[in-house]
Protein backbone atom coordinates (compact mmCIF):
# COMPACT_ATOMS: atom_id res chain seq x y z
CA UNK A 1 0.00 0.00 0.00
CA UNK A 2 1.70 3.35 -0.44
CA UNK A 3 1.83 5.49 2.10
CA UNK A 4 0.27 8.65 0.56
CA UNK A 5 -3.05 7.05 -0.46
CA UNK A 6 -3.31 5.25 3.29
CA UNK A 7 -2.50 8.53 4.67
CA UNK A 8 -5.00 11.21 2.07
CA UNK A 9 -7.84 8.72 3.38
CA UNK A 10 -6.83 9.64 6.77
CA UNK A 11 -7.05 13.76 6.35
CA UNK A 12 -10.22 13.16 4.49
CA UNK A 13 -11.49 11.33 7.32
CA UNK A 14 -10.36 13.24 10.14
CA UNK A 15 -11.63 16.42 8.07
CA UNK A 16 -9.83 19.04 10.08
CA UNK A 17 -12.27 22.51 10.45
CA UNK A 18 -9.55 26.16 9.82
CA UNK A 19 -9.64 26.20 13.85
CA UNK A 20 -9.28 22.77 14.95
CA UNK A 21 -6.70 21.65 17.75
CA UNK A 22 -4.83 18.50 16.57
CA UNK A 23 -2.64 15.85 17.88
CA UNK A 24 -0.65 13.09 15.97
CA UNK A 25 0.51 9.98 17.45
CA UNK A 26 3.58 8.56 15.45
CA UNK A 27 3.83 11.11 13.41
CA UNK A 28 6.61 9.56 10.81
CA UNK A 29 7.77 11.57 7.84
CA UNK A 30 5.20 14.06 8.69
CA UNK A 31 2.75 13.48 5.67
CA UNK A 32 -0.20 14.02 7.66
CA UNK A 33 1.17 16.86 9.02
CA UNK A 34 1.34 18.66 5.80
CA UNK A 35 -1.91 17.21 4.85
CA UNK A 36 -3.92 18.46 7.72
CA UNK A 37 -2.12 21.81 7.77
CA UNK A 38 -3.13 22.64 4.33
CA UNK A 39 -6.80 22.82 6.07
CA UNK A 40 -5.83 24.98 8.96
CA UNK A 41 -6.63 28.44 9.06
CA UNK A 42 -6.27 29.46 12.60
CA UNK A 43 -5.72 25.90 13.93
CA UNK A 44 -2.90 23.93 14.87
CA UNK A 45 -1.36 20.17 14.50
CA UNK A 46 0.81 18.97 17.82
CA UNK A 47 2.65 15.81 15.97
CA UNK A 48 4.77 13.58 18.15
CA UNK A 49 6.61 10.62 17.45
CA UNK A 50 9.35 9.06 19.56
CA UNK A 51 12.01 8.98 17.01
CA UNK A 52 14.05 11.67 16.91
CA UNK A 53 15.19 10.82 13.07
CA UNK A 54 11.21 10.95 11.72
CA UNK A 55 10.86 14.25 14.19
CA UNK A 56 13.93 15.69 12.03
CA UNK A 57 12.64 14.18 9.00
CA UNK A 58 8.88 15.66 9.85
CA UNK A 59 10.17 19.17 10.66
CA UNK A 60 11.96 19.28 7.57
CA UNK A 61 8.78 18.73 5.55
CA UNK A 62 6.90 20.83 7.02
CA UNK A 63 9.37 23.91 7.60
CA UNK A 64 6.85 26.43 6.40
CA UNK A 65 4.20 25.37 8.53
CA UNK A 66 5.93 25.17 11.64
CA UNK A 67 6.97 29.08 11.01
CA UNK A 68 3.65 30.00 10.24
CA UNK A 69 2.59 28.55 13.76
CA UNK A 70 0.49 26.19 12.42
CA UNK A 71 2.52 22.59 13.36
CA UNK A 72 4.28 22.02 16.37
CA UNK A 73 6.49 18.84 16.22
CA UNK A 74 8.08 17.02 19.23
CA UNK A 75 10.50 13.80 20.22
CA UNK A 76 8.30 12.19 23.14
CA UNK A 77 6.52 8.58 23.51
CA UNK A 78 2.67 8.96 24.08
CA UNK A 79 2.72 7.52 27.40
CA UNK A 80 5.24 10.38 28.44
CA UNK A 81 3.70 13.28 26.38
CA UNK A 82 2.56 16.07 28.58
CA UNK A 83 0.85 19.25 26.60
CA UNK A 84 -0.03 21.66 29.49
CA UNK A 85 -3.32 23.16 28.66
CA UNK A 86 -3.37 22.10 25.47
CA UNK A 87 -7.08 20.39 24.61
CA UNK A 88 -7.32 18.56 21.23
CA UNK A 89 -10.67 18.47 18.91
CA UNK A 90 -9.57 15.41 17.60
CA UNK A 91 -5.84 12.75 17.93
CA UNK A 92 -5.36 10.27 15.31
CA UNK A 93 -2.61 7.51 15.13
CA UNK A 94 -1.59 6.47 12.03
CA UNK A 95 -0.35 2.55 12.13
CA UNK A 96 0.76 3.10 15.67
CA UNK A 97 0.83 -0.96 16.69
CA UNK A 98 -0.45 -0.64 20.56
CA UNK A 99 -3.09 0.08 19.71
CA UNK A 100 -3.83 -2.90 17.41
CA UNK A 101 -1.23 -5.32 19.05
CA UNK A 102 -0.62 -3.64 22.68
CA UNK A 103 -1.75 -2.65 25.90
CA UNK A 104 -2.56 1.09 25.79
CA UNK A 105 -4.10 1.91 28.91
CA UNK A 106 -1.37 4.57 29.57
CA UNK A 107 -1.46 5.88 26.06
CA UNK A 108 -4.88 6.08 25.93
CA UNK A 109 -5.00 7.82 29.20
CA UNK A 110 -3.49 10.42 28.15
CA UNK A 111 -5.35 10.70 25.05
CA UNK A 112 -8.70 10.94 26.73
CA UNK A 113 -6.29 13.84 29.28
CA UNK A 114 -6.00 16.20 26.62
CA UNK A 115 -9.16 15.52 24.73
CA UNK A 116 -11.50 18.02 24.54
CA UNK A 117 -15.62 17.18 26.22
CA UNK A 118 -16.63 16.60 22.75
CA UNK A 119 -13.41 14.95 21.11
CA UNK A 120 -12.71 12.05 19.33
CA UNK A 121 -10.16 9.69 19.11
CA UNK A 122 -9.45 7.94 15.68
CA UNK A 123 -7.08 5.17 15.10
CA UNK A 124 -6.08 4.24 11.44
CA UNK A 125 -4.48 0.81 10.88
CA UNK A 126 -3.81 -1.79 8.83
CA UNK A 127 -1.63 -4.70 8.00
CA UNK A 128 -0.90 -6.50 4.90
CA UNK A 129 -2.16 -9.99 6.19
CA UNK A 130 -5.16 -8.52 8.40
CA UNK A 131 -9.00 -7.76 7.11
CA UNK A 132 -10.97 -5.15 8.55
CA UNK A 133 -12.83 -7.67 10.92
CA UNK A 134 -9.59 -8.74 12.83
CA UNK A 135 -7.84 -5.55 12.61
CA UNK A 136 -11.14 -3.90 13.97
CA UNK A 137 -11.76 -6.57 16.90
CA UNK A 138 -8.40 -6.30 18.29
CA UNK A 139 -8.71 -1.97 18.64
CA UNK A 140 -12.18 -2.41 19.83
CA UNK A 141 -11.11 -4.42 22.22
CA UNK A 142 -8.43 -2.13 23.85
CA UNK A 143 -10.39 0.54 23.77
CA UNK A 144 -13.36 -1.30 25.57
CA UNK A 145 -10.71 -2.76 27.60
CA UNK A 146 -10.06 1.08 28.87
CA UNK A 147 -13.46 2.38 28.90
CA UNK A 148 -13.45 3.88 26.40
CA UNK A 149 -16.74 3.77 23.74
CA UNK A 150 -16.43 2.82 19.91
CA UNK A 151 -18.52 5.15 18.25
CA UNK A 152 -18.16 3.94 14.45
CA UNK A 153 -15.70 2.13 12.46
CA UNK A 154 -15.03 2.99 8.62
CA UNK A 155 -12.78 1.24 6.36
CA UNK A 156 -11.20 1.62 2.76
CA UNK A 157 -9.78 -0.16 0.10
CA UNK A 158 -6.66 1.31 -0.98
CA UNK A 159 -3.92 -0.45 -3.29
CA UNK A 160 -5.37 -3.96 -2.15
CA UNK A 161 -5.28 -3.12 1.07
CA UNK A 162 -8.01 -2.39 3.55
CA UNK A 163 -7.24 0.29 5.79
CA UNK A 164 -9.56 0.65 9.30
CA UNK A 165 -10.58 3.69 11.35
CA UNK A 166 -11.83 3.43 14.55
CA UNK A 167 -13.30 6.55 15.92
CA UNK A 168 -13.65 6.21 19.75
CA UNK A 169 -14.64 8.70 22.47
CA UNK A 170 -13.23 7.88 26.46
CA UNK A 171 -15.66 6.78 28.61
CA UNK A 172 -17.68 3.65 29.69
CA UNK A 173 -20.28 3.62 32.02
CA UNK A 174 -20.31 0.37 34.19
CA UNK A 175 -23.55 -1.19 31.89
CA UNK A 176 -20.76 -0.83 29.01
CA UNK A 177 -22.87 2.06 26.93
CA UNK A 178 -21.28 4.97 26.04
CA UNK A 179 -21.12 7.26 29.45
Amino acid sequence: MRAASRIEWAVEMIAPQPTDWLLEVGCGHGVAVTGVCEKLVDGRIVAIDRSATMIAAAKQRNADHITAGRAVLETVELAQADFGDARFDAVFAIRVGVFARGVPARELAVVARFLKPDGRFLIFHDEPSGNVEDITGRIEARLTDSRWSVESVRACRVDRSDVVCVIARPGRSENGRPG
